[in-house]
């Protein structure tokens, strides 16, 4: 199927995840062709970001292994319904019971100066200079669809990249100074933990997944807000969860990310 084919089913893929997602329900199976390209799959994101008509606070991205279309990273937006800054007791995150559900320890990079319009290309450095903040956190990816991750990444970038929430941890006030990518980071799920790694571990770390969403966005025409979060990876992975489980992300030691999952209504 050629790409130019496939604007026909991009408004019906879109329209279904919306609906599923307003009322909390699983779905049973794509709704339609799977996107055939990269592009193809932004396309839907595209109509569903329009579809859903409320303020994006943040994007997150993920790694794509083995690439495709030359790309190693996805991204999709995070709703700033769905951004919750943690709380004395652990915040409840809400996943699709009938979907996918899994739990990521992140850090979170805040935009404080948006790149200029027009520009298009950023090494790692000049995107770092856009940050202002680093926080620690918990990205929830969850989906209406429970095969999301088995089906590839387009699939994974036609439903907002999988997300469904994020958790602002603590500020990291030494950041610059900081080497954060060699930081050991677990994730656990009552009480065990489930993965653990360093952010160096993963493609060109942290700030290179800014560097990946500035480029990406820049060419999709979208400009980023000042303020705006990037949820920059899964250090230690993807850990599917369950409506009642207790999540604690633990980086450098000593420094905790915690949430209550709870059922989407």
């Amino acid at each position: 199927m050629a790409c130019n084919d496939f604007s026909d089913d991009a408004g019906l893929i879109a329209q279904a995840f919306v609906s599923a997602r307003r009322e909390a329900r699983g779905l049973a199976s794509y709704p339609s062709a799977i996107p055939p390209t990269l592009d193809a799959a932004y396309a839907v994101q595209d109509a569903a970001i329009a579809l859903d008509g409320t303020t994006i606070g943040g994007w997150k991205v993920g790694k794509i292994d083995p690439p495709l279309d030359g790309a190693n990273r996805l991204a999709g937006p995070i709703f700033m319904r769905h951004i919750v800054a943690q709380a004395d007791t652990p915040v409840a995150m809400p996943v699709f019971a009938d979907g996918f559900a899994a739990a990521e320890a992140e850090f979170l990079l805040r935009v404080g100066t948006p790149p200029p319009p027009g520009r298009k290309r950023f090494t790692t450095e000049e995107a770092t200079a856009h940050i202002d903040m680093v926080h620690l956190g918990i990205e929830i990816a969850s989906s209406p669809l429970p095969t999301i991750n088995d089906l590839g990444p387009t699939v994974t970038i036609s439903d907002f990249g999988n997300n469904n929430g994020l958790v602002i941890g603590p500020a990291i006030a030494d950041w610059r100074g900081a080497d954060i990518a060699d930081w050991p980071v677990s994730l656990l799920i009552n009480g065990r933990e489930a993965g653990a790694a360093r952010a160096a571990e993963m493609l060109d770390g942290p700030f290179g997944a800014a560097r990946f969403l500035f480029e990406l966005l820049a060419d999709r025409g979208i400009a980023i807000e000042r303020g705006s979060w990037i949820s920059s990876g899964a250090v230690t992975g993807v850990h599917p969860v369950a409506v009642g489980d207790s999540i604690e992300a633990r980086f450098d030691g000593d420094r905790v990310v915690r949430c209550a999952i709870t059922a989407a209504t």
